[in-house]
């Protein structure tokens, strides 16, 4: 298939400011964290709508499907458009949908409002293809690991400030405060961030069918989407699984399980550590040892059967912040390898890296849930196990 762009001149580009950087990552991660806030806040959402527990979470799956579609069907207008123009107007329709969340006096509206917000929440990989963009090539890794620092923070600590808003304010307070952070976040960016130029002049669905293009003629691609999504396999399966297993062996309640976000925050340090080896040592070395400290976190939950009871909290906290480094620095190595094979197509080597990603997630989250229910919770720990081992494979071929 044949394919238009705008060449990208290589002329040396300056280093990217501090304040640009930090700007980026808030940006990234207040705003993927909107498709997040939901999950914590479903029995007082229940409570407060009138609504049954089985129709309530319909909201995080909508907002999971509305993030998985924007990403497949908006992220890669990020080539074709400036990402500056398309990272704010997304930004103020993200904020607007979570400020329709609050305001939902009924079940199916915030149900549309949550499809709406996973959608626009999609502005995160707008950001972070523009900071590879902006970044030096020997700073690249760097400069990514940097904003996705934000991004995975976001990600890990919504469920935390979601849990104790709403139990302090409710749970219309959460969605409101969120819609303000986005605000505030399109404003810094606004001031921030430069003016991006396109790099394709392809029409809409020829861009569409470029994902294609680009998938057949990458091998690098697909390997890395191969390896990151089976990685993607374990994680959720040890996330979706953790709070329902506590909560059987241990009566230990969703506030605890919302505490393991925390230690899973601290694999959000493996980012810019990445980015970093990855710029010194090569994606490809960086993501094998990366996919090797996975496996071995996996790998850590499988002592389970033979530890006291007393010791099996402080392993899976231990083994959470293990995996969780190994998975985030992987991601990072990831996105570093992809960007650097067509720099033209930079957000759509994204959406297909990240479609991969959520995939992974999809199938690690019903098959954990198949597995908890059929094996216990020593057949999660062995398909999060096994799932890694495979991705190490995968990426040492």
């Amino acid at each position: 298939m044949s394919s238009v762009h705008i060449p990208v001149v290589a002329a040396a580009r300056p280093a990217v400011p501090s304040r640009l950087i930090v700007a980026m990552a808030a940006g990234a991660g207040f705003s993927v964290a909107s498709i997040y806030y939901s999950q914590p806040m479903l029995g007082v959402i229940a409570s407060g709508l009138g609504s049954d527990a089985q129709a309530t979470g319909m909201v995080p799956t909508l907002t999971q499907l509305g993030y998985a579609l924007g990403i497949l069907l908006l992220a890669p207008l990020g080539d074709r458009f400036d990402r500056r123009q398309l990272i704010l107007l997304k930004s103020l329709v993200l904020a607007a949908a979570l400020a329709g969340a609050a305001l939902s006096g009924s079940l199916p509206t915030l149900l549309l409002a949550s499809l709406l917000i996973g959608l626009m929440a999609t502005v995160a990989q707008d950001v972070v293809p523009s900071a590879a963009m902006l970044a030096p090539e020997a700073e690249r890794g760097a400069v990514v690991g940097k904003v996705m620092t934000g991004l995975l923070l976001g990600i890990l600590l919504s469920r935390v400030a979601s849990g104790l808003v709403a139990e302090a304010l409710g749970w219309r307070a959460m969605f409101g405060i969120a819609a303000g952070s986005v605000v505030v976040m399109a404003l810094v960016l606004a001031r921030e961030l430069p003016h991006l130029a396109p790099t394709t002049s392809l029409r809409y669905p020829a861009l569409l069918r470029s994902l294609a293009h680009l998938w057949r003629g990458q091998p690098q691609l697909r390997r890395a989407v191969f390896a990151q999504g089976l990685l993607a396999v374990g994680f959720s399966a040890f996330w979706s699984t953790l709070a329902v297993m506590l909560h059987d062996r241990y009566q230990l309640g969703s506030a605890v399980a919302g505490a393991f976000g925390i230690a899973g925050a601290a694999g959000a340090l493996a980012a810019p550590l990445a980015g970093r080896w990855a710029d010194r040592l090569g994606s490809h070395a960086v993501a094998r040892i990366a996919i090797g400290i996975a496996l071995l976190g996996f790998a850590m939950l499988l002592l389970d059967a033979w530890l006291p009871r007393v010791a099996i909290v402080p392993l899976l906290a231990i083994s959470a912040v293990v995996f969780d480094f190994g998975f985030q620095a992987a991601l990072v190595s990831h996105q570093t390898l992809v960007y650097g094979l067509a720099p033209e197509a930079r957000s759509r080597l994204n959406a297909l890296l990240f479609t991969g990603v959520f995939l992974g997630m999809a199938a690690g989250g019903a098959l954990g849930a198949v597995v908890l229910a059929h094996f216990g919770w020593s057949g999660v720990a062995t398909l999060a196990t096994v799932a890694a081992g495979c991705s190490l494979v995968v990426r040492l071929r």
